[in-house]
């Protein structure tokens, strides 16, 4: 077999290379490949060898192989992608080995591996390592958790006491602010006084010191009236800030102790006696307040008496 240079380089590259000589292992194996019209690259590709090794194969250049083993693998690898008999050609290969007509020299295992054979034995074995540590640490904090829950679970339910005493504290906080609310005529006075559902609670006139006290049960009552400004408001006894200014009517006026109290507006001062109580609750309503059915029925109503007036 011919020695050519130390340096294997692909088909075209090195037009001085000698070529193997007839009837070697590698002439056997070139005369193939080229016979079935491949390149060196796609007889890489087939047997997923290093390139340069199968160029090392054909130029007879098994001193550029990785290890005896490796050239007799590589040769009968490359022999089955070009149609030859892989153990004819595996047993000349050996044969030449065995005469030692070709020095093995020793290459690193990384000019081996071939980046389409996948990750190498020892990556493999490295990755299920760590995989394998990962899923031991992640058992070891489950369980580490698991016991602190285990054993921080008696000592919150041997503690009941403090979180007995701490209930009646959210209930102060949120208990909405209760009174007594009482309506007082400072003169002539109309109004109307309902709850959240629109049922009325008192309908008609005040007198100058009348009084309506609004139900302490009433959900959320609410106030229609023609002059605010005539309408004195006291909480428990205390007198708040007038509803308006009298320039207008107001309506949907909330007049719970909490909604008066929200409404703010300095100290309170002391509400005057009443000095009478109505108990009716029908009266005259304001032009503000009145829909056209009560008019248009008034006005029927004024004209039936009209007609039976007497001659």
């Amino acid at each position: 077999m011919a020695r050519g240079s130390e340096t294997i380089m692909s088909d075209g590259e090195h037009p001085a290379q000698a070529a193997a000589a007839p009837g070697t292992i590698g002439a056997r194996l070139r005369a193939a490949r080229e016979a079935q019209g491949l390149s060196v690259a796609e007889v890489a590709a087939r047997t997923r060898v290093t390139q340069r090794f199968l160029e090392a194969l054909e130029n007879d250049r098994l001193d550029l192989l990785p290890s005896p083993t490796y050239a007799s693998g590589f040769a009968r690898a490359y022999a089955r992608a070009v149609g030859l008999d892989p153990a004819d050609v595996g047993r000349d290969i050996r044969g030449e080995l065995a005469r030692g007509a070709m020095p093995i020299r020793q290459h690193h295992i990384e000019e081996i591996a071939d980046p389409a054979r996948g990750p190498s034995r020892g990556v493999v074995i490295v990755a299920a390592g760590l995989a394998l540590a990962v899923l031991v640490l992640g058992l070891l904090w489950l369980s580490t958790g698991m016991m602190r829950g285990t054993q921080e679970a008696p000592a919150t339910a041997a503690s009941p006491t403090p979180v007995a005493a701490s209930r009646p504290v959210p209930a102060a906080s949120t208990a909405a602010p209760a009174g007594k609310v009482v309506l007082t005529a400072r003169d002539e006075v109309w109004m109307r006084v309902y709850d959240a559902n629109n049922q009325t609670l008192f309908l008609g006139t005040k007198k100058k010191g009348e009084t309506f006290e609004v139900p302490a049960t009433a959900d959320r009552p609410m106030i229609n009236v023609g002059r605010p400004d005539q309408l004195a408001i006291t909480v428990d006894g205390r007198e708040v800030p007038a509803l308006g200014d009298g320039k207008r009517a107001i309506k949907d006026v909330g007049i719970s102790a909490a909604a008066l109290a929200a409404r703010g507006g300095g100290a309170a001062t002391p509400a005057a006696a009443p000095t009478a109580r109505a108990t009716g609750t029908t009266g005259g309503v304001p032009a503000a307040f009145q829909s056209p059915a009560p008019a248009a029925s008034a006005r029927a109503g004024s004209a039936s008496s009209a007609g039976n007036t007497p001659d």
